[in-house]
């Protein structure tokens, strides 16, 4: 699975995240990219799922007809998440195409 770290998602998560590919917003020089042209750009790129700590991203954008996934961490501490690890793994195993997941630690 082709992983897309947003802005906020500590990246240490990656290294429990194999063997899928994890990559991040910054590394594919899309930090300033806003939420719209970041979901377009991670769809085209053909990512599966999008990984953020943006609770309010439902809200914000239409996210009705996407083919990428969405789970938010509703924390950006890494020490709660490491904590957490199996669930982020089942959500992101369970996370059907075009789906939203929120995790709450």
């Amino acid at each position: 699975m082709k992983i897309l770290f947003d802005q906020g998602t500590p990246v240490p998560l990656r290294r429990h995240l194999h063997p899928h590919d994890v990559d991040t917003a910054a590394e594919r020089n899309w930090s300033t990219l806003q939420n719209g042209d970041l979901l377009n750009a991670a769809d085209d790129d053909g990512y599966h799922v999008l990984v953020t700590t943006d609770q309010n991203l439902r809200y914000q954008q239409n996210l009705a007809d996407r083919q990428i996934g969405i789970l938010v961490l509703c924390t950006t501490s890494w020490p709660r998440i490491r904590e957490n690890i199996e669930q982020v793994v089942a959500a992101l195993d369970a996370l059907p195409e075009g789906g939203y997941h929120e995790l709450r630690f």
